[in-house]
């Protein structure tokens, strides 16, 4: 057996050494030299950081030679400042949580139209099923800005709300035609026999998605709804065409202030950043948390 091993050993090196490998009898080329070295995490880095600093430098350059009076110094009052009452949040601060309640509440409410819409385009009623697919279409075949403005300025004054509810209720309304459909494809993908167990002993539809279904479909649910979670927060910009008091708007309330474009808009892609790539690392750990294998 030693002697076999060695051989299969020894033949693997001659395999390797020809530029090929072979996986289960089957020839596997190996990637060229230089495609291994461009796809390692050093040099990844490096060219990350290579191409952030040449945007950098360019926006430098640029608003250089247009004689612009850089002026960062005046950047963290706008994010916190100690006064005679302590330490007290800046204005890009409370802009950072409106825009993050907002965002969470039209969540909320986007995945209960959500669950409504794919339950009825599952329940297999004609005009159930009829209703849901007119809203998706209706939804997905219209700019988000269009919508806000639909929402803001046409069906405002009609039922009497303000540019907040207006803003949450758009934004539900918007990624509840994308989350239906998540929660449609997690449903599908529970197996045909757990729908069969559960009205084999006489089980209701109410009761069987209570219980057997839903409970089932989370975990093929939740990696592609977390993105959907910072897919929410990304277009919550949006309604500061509005003038919701959000991140956006409170930024472009303090430029035309002080006219501090770049300094502002520095700053608010790297609160953005920040924020999103928190988000991006839970939704990863969840995402390897619940991964569905075969």
């Amino acid at each position: 057996m030693q002697r076999v091993f060695r051989t299969n050993i020894g033949a693997l090196i001659a395999m390797e050494t020809s530029g090929s490998i072979y996986m289960k009898g089957l020839p596997v080329r190996r990637p060229p030299a230089l495609n291994r070295f461009l796809s390692s995490t050093p040099v990844s880095i490096v060219i990350y950081c290579l191409i952030v600093g040449g945007i950098l430098y360019s926006s430098f350059k640029g608003a250089q030679s247009m004689g612009y009076n850089w002026q960062w110094y005046q950047i963290p009052k706008y994010i916190y400042r100690y006064t005679d009452n302590g330490f007290q949040f800046g204005e890009l601060m409370f802009g950072l949580w409106t825009t993050i309640t907002l965002s969470f509440s039209a969540f909320a409410l986007a995945v209960i139209l959500g669950l409504l819409l794919a339950l009825l385009r599952l329940s297999g009623l004609f005009i159930g099923t009829k209703v849901a697919v007119c809203f998706l279409e209706f939804v997905r075949n219209i700019p988000l800005l269009v919508l806000v403005y639909l929402f803001y300025y046409v069906l405002g004054p009609v039922f009497k709300y303000d540019r907040y509810t207006a803003s949450i209720l758009c934004l539900a309304v918007y990624h509840s035609a994308l989350i239906s459909e998540i929660l449609r494809a997690g449903i599908n993908a529970v197996a045909q026999g757990q729908w069969e167990a559960a009205k084999s002993i006489g089980m209701s539809k109410a009761q069987m998605y209570r219980y057997i279904i839903l409970p089932q479909s989370i975990r093929f649910m939740l990696p592609p709804m977390t993105g959907e979670v910072i897919h929410m927060v990304k277009s919550s910009a949006i309604v500061s065409v509005i003038a919701v008091a959000e991140l956006t708007t409170l930024g472009q309330n303090i430029i035309s202030d002080t006219y501090m474009a770049f300094e502002i808009w520095f700053t608010i892609a790297a609160i953005y950043m920040v924020v999103i790539m928190i988000l991006s690392i839970g939704a990863s750990q969840v995402e390897r948390r619940y991964t569905v294998t075969n």
